[in-house]
C-alpha cells in the first residue's frame, strides 16, 4: 500500500530531514481524525522460555503474572479461523536501577495460544499445545543493544531466551481525532482489546486483527487519549491504516507531549528519573501489589511517603505577548521563577514549541506567569495540567 505523508510539520526536529512548521494544537490532529505512525524509536525484543514470566517478574514494575491468568470463556461469533477468540490486554511496565531509578520502560505482549484461537472451522477454539511461552516487547530502539545486555546479565538458570526481533516486527501506534472519546463512551468489551470501530461494529473485530497469530490493535495500556497501539510483522501492513491517514512519528511524540506523557530513556532520563515523578503510577505501569523487583524499596516508600512534590507537566514556550516562540530550547534548560529567581524544574523534553518538564507544582502554578527558562529570559514557560491526572493530585497542591 502506498503511503502518503501528512502535512503536519514541526520545527526542525533533531531527526528528521523534512522542512516544518509549527502545529500550534493539538485540535489539529482531532481535526483530521485518527492517523496511525511506525513507531521507527520502538524496537521489538522476544522472551521465550518455561521461565518467562518468572524471570521478568522480578525486574519490572508490573505485575507480568497476569499472562499467566486465564483469559475466560468468551468466544468470537464470527467466522475467522485462525484468529484469536480472546485476547489478553498488553502491560506497560519499566524496569529500574537497583536504587529505583528508571533505566527502560516496554510494552508487554503476550501472543494468543493455540487454544486461544479459533479451529479451522472458525466455530470453536484450537486444540492446546506445547509450545513456548513467548511474551513480546516493544522497547527504546535507542538502548536496545544495552537493554538486551542488561536483561542477560540478570538471566543466570533462568529457562528463558531473549532474542532481538528487530527486522521482523515493527511498533505502530493509532491515535488523533476523536478516537478515544468514541471509544471511552462505548460499552462494548470488546472497544479495549480490539482496535477503533469494534465497539459499534462487530465487523470490524475481524478487520482489526493482524496474521494468524493473532497480532491486533489494543488500547494503549497508560491512557485512552493515547489511542491504540500494536506490534505487527514487518512484512505486512497493520489492518486500519489508511494510505492518506499514515504520518511521521514525530506527529505522534507531539500528541504525548500535549498529552503530559514521556516514552522511552531519552524522555525519562537513565538512571536518574524517579518513577513516580514521571506519573508512572497513573500510567499503570506500577503494581503495589505483586511483591519484590529490583528498584522496588525507593517505589514503594516514595508513593506510601504521599505527597510527590515534583512531577512531569506538559510545556509551552512563548514570549511576552503570549505568542508561541521558534527559539531553540534544549533539554536540560533550567525553568526559573524570574521574580526570585529560584529554580522550578528542568526541561526534559522539546520539540519546537512544545515540551516536557519536570517542575515543582507549587510553584509552577502559583508562579506561573513568571517562569522562563534560564538564559532564554524572552522566552515564557506556561505550564499545564493534563485532563487525565487524577483528582488527589490537585488537592495535594
Amino acid at each position: 500500500m502506498q503511503s502518503f505523508k501528512l502535512s503536519l510539520r514541526f520545527p526542525k526536529p533533531i531527526l528528521s530531514g523534512y522542512s516544518y512548521r509549527t502545529l500550534h494544537q493539538k485540535s489539529e490532529l482531532e481535526k483530521i481524525g485518527p492517523v496511525s505512525s511506525l513507531l521507527k524509536s520502538r524496537s521489538v525484543i522476544r522472551f521465550r522460555g518455561t521461565d518467562t514470566v518468572k524471570f521478568l517478574q522480578g525486574l519490572l514494575t508490573n505485575d507480568v503474572r497476569r499472562f499467566n491468568e486465564p483469559v475466560g470463556e468468551k468466544t468470537s461469533t464470527l467466522v475467522t479461523p485462525n484468529l484469536a477468540t480472546v485476547s489478553v490486554p498488553p502491560m506497560y511496565a519499566a524496569m529500574l536501577t537497583p536504587q529505583g531509578r528508571f533505566l527502560y520502560d516496554m510494552f508487554l505482549y503476550r501472543p494468543a495460544r493455540p487454544e486461544e484461537k479459533l479451529d479451522g472451522t472458525g466455530s470453536g477454539p484450537g486444540s492446546k499445545s506445547d509450545e513456548s511461552f513467548d511474551i513480546f516487547a516493544d522497547v527504546d530502539s535507542s538502548v536496545l543493544d544495552e537493554l538486551l545486555q542488561t536483561f542477560k546479565k540478570y538471566r543466570l538458570r533462568s529457562k528463558v531466551d531473549i532474542e532481538n526481533m528487530q527486522e521482523d516486527f515493527s511498533c505502530w501506534q493509532r491515535y488523533g481525532g476523536n478516537l478515544y472519546k468514541q471509544d471511552s463512551s462505548t460499552e462494548e468489551p470488546e472497544a479495549a482489546s480490539v482496535g477503533w470501530g469494534a465497539g459499534v461494529d462487530r465487523a470490524s473485530i475481524s478487520s482489526s486483527r493482524g496474521v494468524n497469530l493473532g497480532w491486533q490493535w489494543f488500547k494503549d495500556p497508560r491512557l485512552d487519549c493515547l489511542g491504540y497501539r500494536g506490534i505487527f510483522p514487518s512484512n505486512t501492513t497493520p489492518p486500519l491504516i489508511e494510505a492518506d491517514k499514515e504520518t511521521d512519528e514525530q506527529n505522534y511524540r507531539l500528541w504525548r507531549i500535549e498529552n503530559g506523557v514521556a516514552e522511552g530513556s531519552s524522555e525519562i532520563p537513565k538512571g536518574e528519573a524517579i518513577p513516580l515523578e514521571y506519573n508512572l503510577v497513573a500510567l499503570n505501569a506500577i503494581s503495589f501489589d505483586k511483591g519484590c523487583y529490583v528498584g522496588q524499596e525507593l517505589v514503594a516508600r516514595t508513593h506510601h511517603r504521599g505527597v510527590i512534590r515534583k512531577r512531569l507537566l506538559p510545556l509551552r514556550f512563548v514570549n511576552d505577548n503570549g505568542e508561541e516562540v521558534e527559539q531553540e530550547v534544549s533539554p536540560g534548560s533550567e525553568v526559573v521563577d524570574s521574580s526570585f529567581g529560584k529554580k522550578v524544574g528542568t526541561v526534559t523534553t522539546q520539540l519546537g514549541c512544545r515540551g516536557l518538564g519536570v517542575l515543582r507544582l507549587d510553584e509552577a502554578f502559583k508562579r506561573s506567569s513568571a517562569l522562563t527558562v534560564q538564559g532564554l529570559e524572552n522566552v515564557k514557560v506556561e505550564a499545564t495540567r493534563p485532563d487525565w491526572w487524577p483528582a488527589e493530585w490537585f488537592q495535594e497542591h
